[in-house]
Order: structure tokens, then C-alpha cells, then sequence
């Protein structure tokens, strides 16, 4: 009986601790073919693309974000297939911070964006203004934001 007792304490201290963190990684798209409105990616982005799944092999993502135009859903779907989650679509004008936060409570997820708009959300996620937008060549920095009750933590990784 004391074995279980324990186990369970042991069990739901392991789940306050860990399991109310939450974590966003936002990405760019990757490398895409040209300038026009909705390009495919090229073989450079799709090798990044592949890239990022790599980079999230280890991390329990429970949802894949994108945004709905073609290099952004390309980026997102080596990953999103790796971990058998559909790719939910979003507006990153009209997404809900706190929505996205609150159904997201003690899980870790991945959004994909662009040069403007994955900082600009990672701006609005941490509620302040430290992040600029990306230079258009730029494709591998990852934002990671941390939250834990009331307190953010953020941190940028550049050249992945």
C-alpha cells in the first residue's frame, strides 16, 4: 500500500510540475520558389522543412499550426506527419491569444508563420515588443516561449 501511495504522489507531483508548462515554437515558412502570392517551396525549403522535423523529433508536440498558403502548410507537414497531427489552419490577424493558450494548457506546439507575422506573435504571446520582423532571407530562427502560471519566458535561436 505504501508503494502506491507513493507512486501516486510521485505521479502527480511529476504532472503539476510538468505538465503545466506550456510551450510555443513559432518558425518561418522555409525557402519558397519565387516572390509571387502563393509559392510552393523549393528544394532548398523543402530540405529545411525536413530540417525542422528533425529539430522537433524529440519534442511531444500535441498541434501543428499554419497559416493557409501553400510554403507555410509545406513547412509544417513533414513535422505535423511525423507526429500524426492534422495541420490546423489560422489567421494570424484574428487569432485568440488567450484561446490558443488556454486549449493549449501544458502542452507544447509548433506555428508556422512568416517574417512578419511569427514575430509579431511571439510579441503578443509574451505581451510585449522585442521581436522585428524577419529579413526576407532569413529562414531559420526559432522562438520559443514558455509559459508557467503568470510567468513567460522567451528566447530566440538563430541560424537553425
Amino acid at each position: 500500500m505504501k508503494k502506491i501511495v507513493f507512486a501516486f504522489v510521485f505521479l502527480a507531483l511529476a504532472f503539476g510540475a510538468f505538465g503545466q508548462t506550456t510551450t510555443i515554437y513559432l518558425i518561418r515558412h522555409a525557402e519558397k520558389v519565387d516572390n509571387s502570392k502563393n509559392p510552393d517551396l523549393s528544394k532548398v525549403g523543402l530540405e529545411r522543412a525536413a530540417h525542422w522535423d528533425t529539430v522537433f523529433a524529440q519534442i511531444p508536440l500535441k498541434a501543428v499550426y499554419s497559416t493557409d498558403f501553400l510554403r507555410t502548410v509545406q513547412t509544417a507537414m513533414p513535422t505535423a506527419k511525423s507526429k500524426n497531427l492534422e495541420i490546423i489552419k489560422y489567421d494570424p490577424k484574428t487569432i485568440d491569444i488567450e484561446k490558443l493558450k488556454k486549449e493549449h494548457k501544458g502542452e507544447a506546439i509548433l506555428i508556422v508563420g512568416h517574417s512578419n507575422t511569427s514575430p509579431e506573435l511571439a510579441n503578443r504571446l509574451i505581451n510585449q515588443k522585442v521581436y522585428s520582423p524577419m529579413d526576407d532571407n532569413v529562414f531559420g530562427n526559432l522562438y520559443i516561449i514558455s509559459i508557467t502560471g503568470n510567468e513567460v519566458s522567451h528566447q530566440l535561436l538563430q541560424g537553425l
